[in-house]
């Protein structure tokens, strides 16, 4: 007797716990395929990406380019981040860096929030799916139990057939949990290895932003992003405040 029998003949109970499990199945079984596609996705897009950011002769390029690689809208958002206006409000006040680390750090959770989406539900259906198995074994076995000595007859071929069938309730509620548990591991690899690389490209937006001063300027005709970073300059031709920092410490 399969697991459709088992349920046409039991009770509401046992109908509602294997309807139950079957949700889970197909939710679980949806947001696998929908995130491994998009995770595939997303680790060469961000790859590629920040490749043809850091190529790029000036901004407004490396955002075009950007928004041409970025199918999932993982590394855009940090950029269109960096677009500061001095507005009067609080949130243009204070140091440079301190704006360009609280937009970038918004942005990021944003970026990383769109990853994860579908995390809690893999680890929702990985955690209770065996309870709720089990829910249904017990319920199976009091059920069949109840129906046995009702009938007057108790042999082991009786109690062995209604007590197997209630423990496939247990099988079910395992071949639910096992793919999202997988899954979630697997998943929370790469994004652990995604949010790795953003992280490391949103330091590198913001002190190249920073030292530049570039932050609050349109991305239209922007100067070429070698000449942004006077770390590989002359110390002639370095902005005062870089000739200060590479001096310390100089005979």
């Amino acid at each position: 007797m399969n697991v459709l029998a088992l349920i046409t003949q039991g009770d509401a109970v046992t109908a509602l716990v294997a309807g139950l499990l079957l949700v889970m199945s197909v939710a679980s079984w949806v947001v696998i395929f929908w995130k491994a596609w998009v995770l595939k996705r997303a680790v060469g897009d961000v790859a590629r990406s920040t490749a043809a950011f850091w190529q790029s002769p000036n901004l407004t390029e490396a955002q075009q380019r950007v928004t041409s690689f970025d199918r999932e809208a993982l590394v855009l958002p940090l950029i269109v981040a960096t677009h500061i206006r001095e507005s009067g409000t609080l949130a243009s006040s204070g140091q440079r860096s301190q704006q360009l680390t609280r937009v970038l750090r918004d942005a990021l959770h944003g970026v990383l929030h769109k990853l994860q989406f579908g995390q809690v539900l893999l680890a929702t259906v990985g955690s209770i799916a065996p309870f709720v198995g089990l829910l249904g074994t017990v319920w199976g076995i009091y059920h069949a139990l109840i129906g046995i000595a009702a009938a007057g007859l108790i042999t082991i071929d009786k109690v062995s057939g209604p007590v197997g069938e209630a423990l496939i309730m247990t099988a079910a509620g395992l071949a639910v949990a096992i793919p999202a548990v997988l899954a979630y591991n697997i998943f929370g690899r790469s994004i652990n290895r995604i949010e790795a690389d953003l992280e490391g490209f949103a330091y590198d937006l913001r002190e190249l932003l920073n030292v530049s001063g570039e932050a609050s300027r349109e991305f239209s005709d922007g100067p070429p992003l070698g000449k942004l970073v006077p770390l590989s300059s002359e110390r002639g031709s370095a902005p005062p405040e870089a000739r200060e920092a590479t001096s310390v410490g100089a005979p």
